[in-house]
């Protein structure tokens, strides 16, 4: 009887010791909430284009790849003229919903046409830097959170979103426009600087980070005369938290 017990606890040490083997460690982004929105579908004349929403399948598709979940992610377009179209009041809900269930942290990133005192959000809606940081504030709260804006003069958001929980990179300063919303493009050109830096990137940092010199790249092999001038704001919690928050790829 002995002898019996103690083979018998011997296999259920071994059953329980393959089991954990088999676990993979938690997530570093479990329980993060991601959106991605493409706020346009128009070039500069109103004429419908592909660009925003090849960045809105494209930078979520790399965003997977890089260990963000996908069931706590939403990928949308405000381009009206789809076979289901979503409007911009049930983005914002749907954006809620999905940072109500994940609570852990917050990754957001917007593409779309800006101006000097907004961002276009839907067919004829806009997004002020208040009304940014006011849902930013709903919807993640005191989380660490990792806001990107691709527009136009999207560096008047920085000041507005600045806070020790987040990192904020836009695609331009606040005088500057950014390019490549044409439908010349697959992309816009900041977008398309994300899509290539995110499989080398190792966390949000080394992304900003390439991605502004990827965009820097393109700028002078163009010869643009004022160049976009993408910001990089990031809060003291960031600071601390960012490095440990690297990106996860499947082998």
């Amino acid at each position: 009887m002995g002898r019996g017990f103690a083979l018998l606890m011997l296999t259920w040490a071994l059953a329980a010791s393959g089991s954990a083997c088999a676990q993979s460690p938690a997530s570093r982004f479990e329980g993060w909430a991601t959106a991605v929105i493409a706020a346009d579908w128009r070039d500069s004349g109103g004429r419908p284009i592909e660009a925003f929403d090849n960045a809105l399948r494209d930078v979520t598709r790399g965003f997977i790849e890089a260990g963000l979940p996908r069931d706590s992610l939403v990928d949308v377009s405000l381009r009206p003229n789809l076979a289901d179209p979503v409007t911009a009041m049930e983005a914002v809900q749907a954006v809620a919903e999905a940072t109500a269930r994940a609570q852990r942290g917050c990754l957001l990133y917007f593409t779309s046409h800006g101006a000097p005192d907004s961002m276009v959000f839907g067919p004829d809606g806009e997004l002020t830097p208040a009304a940014m940081a006011q849902l930013v504030r709903q919807w993640c709260g005191a989380r660490p959170t990792v806001v990107i804006v691709s527009a136009c003069y999207s560096g008047i958001f920085v000041n507005a979103l600045a806070a020790p929980n987040r990192m904020v990179l836009t695609a331009a300063s606040r005088e500057r426009t950014s390019f490549g919303c044409s439908a010349e493009e697959t992309w816009p050109w900041f977008d398309g600087c994300v899509i290539e830096t995110l499989p080398s990137a190792n966390d949000f940092l080394s992304l900003a980070a390439g991605t502004r010199a990827c965009v820097a790249r393109k700028e002078q092999a163009a010869g643009v005369a004022l160049p976009s001038e993408p910001q990089l704001f990031v809060g003291a919690e960031m600071q601390l938290r960012l490095p440990t928050l690297r990106f996860e790829r499947s082998p």
